[in-house]
């Protein structure tokens, strides 16, 4: 009997395909009567490099080109990491698992073989979120933007052109790369974007996708929908300087929540906590407090 075979698609950069391999591992693991193959693109997020993504059209741009090809059925599901998704998804393209989240957490990295930040060169990120929570942590130091995937942005510093860059701990770790990491912030000092940490599998709806029970955690799918709950009743893409960050422990949920009012230009940030099977209401309820100011 031929083997199913499952093309997998992914955006080509050295940790998406990474992030890829994981959760192929995992199906390859529980599932070896199916045969996996990967196909990776490049997506017009990892095109242009030039512009903050907010003033080119938001993270939608790292998901356009892989929803293409899954519509017309080029490949059988798409691997992202869940923070450069969309809040907006097509009912024809659901999220249909989430991995086992690794550290949340955003990092600090110093130029190789730098035992201290340069504050002479700028701190760099693609973040506004982040920009903006940095700047109580080092009021004195200035803050550009830098883009490009993760292997990009570390040459851009390792050249000189940066005294440290900010990223998210997951990425360097899934590279193998923890030594490179010189600050983990806490989630007070800098809340994390929704989803950071957790890869989400997309699928086609209607279709039989039950051999990804063994990638999907039940605690990422709830700390998923719960931040993104958060997100999307501020209205905000994935491009808006807003934070969400869900931890549960036992039946218990802590959420802390950022949120940026654009005409004002200021942020808050408060934190809720009751019962994990009200995640969502939660979110919403914590949203509202920040966005109407009570």
């Amino acid at each position: 009997m031929a083997r199913r075979k499952i093309i997998v698609g992914s955006r080509d950069s050295k940790l998406a395909v990474a992030q890829s391999q994981l959760v192929m591992n995992q199906i390859a693991e529980a599932h070896p009567e199916i045969e996996l193959e990967l196909v990776t693109m490049k997506t017009t997020g990892d095109i242009i490099l030039d512009k903050r993504l907010d003033k080119i059209g938001g993270k939608g741009l790292f998901v356009k080109e892989l929803d293409k090809a899954l519509m017309e059925g080029k490949i059988d599901l798409s691997v992202h990491s869940l923070k450069d998704m969309p809040m907006e998804i097509s009912e024809e393209l659901p999220l249909i698992a989430f991995s086992k989240r690794e550290n949340p957490l955003d990092v600090l990295v110093f130029p190789e073989n730098a035992s201290s930040e340069n504050k002479k060169l700028p701190l760099g990120t693609s973040s506004l979120r982040r920009e903006l929570q940095l700047r109580e942590i080092y009021p004195d130091w200035k803050v550009e933007s830098v883009r490009g995937n993760l292997q990009t942005r570390l040459s851009k510093l390792d050249s000189g052109k940066y005294g440290s860059i900010i990223l998210a701990y997951a990425g360097i770790a899934r590279l193998g790369m923890e030594e490179r990491i010189s600050r983990i912030f806490t989630a007070d000092e800098i809340i994390p974007a929704a989803g950071q940490g957790i890869i989400a599998v997309q699928g086609r709806a209607g279709e039989d996708y039950s051999f990804l029970d063994c990638v999907n955690d039940k605690h990422s799918e709830i700390c998923a929908k719960t931040e993104r709950a958060f997100v999307t009743y501020l209205d905000g893409g994935c491009s808006s300087p807003i934070g969400a960050f869900a931890e549960i422990t036992g039946e218990e949920m802590l959420i802390r929540g950022l949120y940026y009012n654009e005409e004002s230009q200021e942020y808050v940030k408060d934190r809720i906590s009751g019962k994990v099977s009200e995640g969502e209401k939660l979110a919403v309820e914590l949203a509202k407090k920040l966005k109407d100011g009570k």
